[in-house]
């Protein structure tokens, strides 16, 4: 018997926020992830025999995935479409469905005013160093190059030691741009440190909004976290901080001239 899945939005705040619950809550999570239709005719007492744990617990942990309590979780789990059935085996077709899950989280977590003001900082600076480390540093490297196709020069070093001495030459008109998944690098936070004690805006795109980085930057876009904890890359919550950074790249385009580069492009076509 396969069991419908519901709409990604419930089962995805679920999940996404089960590396944070304390094990009691993280066992009402998984029975809500695993046994949802069920979960939506169940009272609070089903749910917390089903788990293991206390009534008080069940709501506990419905507040701390972002619901108002039991009922709200029943409800929202009841308005969901059902979606095909997951197949354990399937790893291909999984993979696909949680990066579709993380991309929405992304999307219902992200604020797009902030995605707009951290696009006229960059607009606006005199001078952008872009700042990253470990998992997160492709992805700002790759953006860096994206910029140069849009005129705009930035430096974007990737040793630590090269991003603190950049840093440290910032000052006021500059931007900071960061990408940390966790907020608490410590070479990123260091850097951004420096930035903001020089005058320098700092703006970060991160997971968790209320990280070390988050509470030292002047402008957050925060993608929430995606997917259940991982042991050593983070590559859901990469996918959100990737369209993030698309969409500072596709709000910047208008502003400039990206026409100019195609010649560039061509050439290096050409000489493959």
């Amino acid at each position: 018997m396969t069991i419908a899945r519901p709409a990604l939005s419930v089962l995805t705040r679920v999940r996404s926020a089960l590396s944070s619950l304390g094990p009691s809550e993280a066992r009402v999570a998984d029975v809500v992830i695993e046994r949802p239709d069920d979960v939506v005719g169940w009272s609070t007492a089903e749910l917390a025999e089903a788990a293991g744990t206390s009534t008080a617990t069940v709501i506990r942990a419905c507040q701390s995935l972002g619901f108002r309590g039991f009922q709200h979780l029943r409800l929202e789990l009841a308005r969901s479409a059902p979606m095909v059935p997951r197949d354990e085996d399937d790893i291909a077709q999984n993979t696909f469905d949680d990066a579709v899950e993380a991309v929405r989280l992304a999307q219902e977590s992200v604020d797009p005013a902030q995605i707009e003001l951290v696009a006229r900082a960059l607009d606006d600076a005199r001078r952008v160093v872009l700042v990253s480390n470990g998992f997160s540093g492709p992805p700002l490297q790759d953006f860096a190059m994206r910029l140069s196709t849009l005129g705009r020069g930035v430096e974007a070093p990737v040793d630590p030691l090269a991003q603190q001495f950049a840093a440290h030459t910032l000052g006021e008109g500059d931007l900071c741009l960061v990408l940390s998944y966790s907020g608490a690098n410590v070479q990123t936070l260091r850097a951004c440190q420096a930035a903001a004690d020089r005058g320098a805006r700092v703006a970060v795109i991160t997971s968790y909004a209320r990280s070390p980085i988050g509470r030292t930057a002047h402008l957050v876009v925060a993608t929430g976290p995606a997917g259940e904890a991982h042991d050593v890359d983070p590559f859901l919550a990469r996918l959100g901080h990737t369209v993030v950074l698309h969409a500072l790249h596709s709000a910047l385009a208008p502003r400039s001239g990206v026409a100019e580069m195609r010649h560039v492009v061509a050439e290096a076509l050409t000489e493959d």
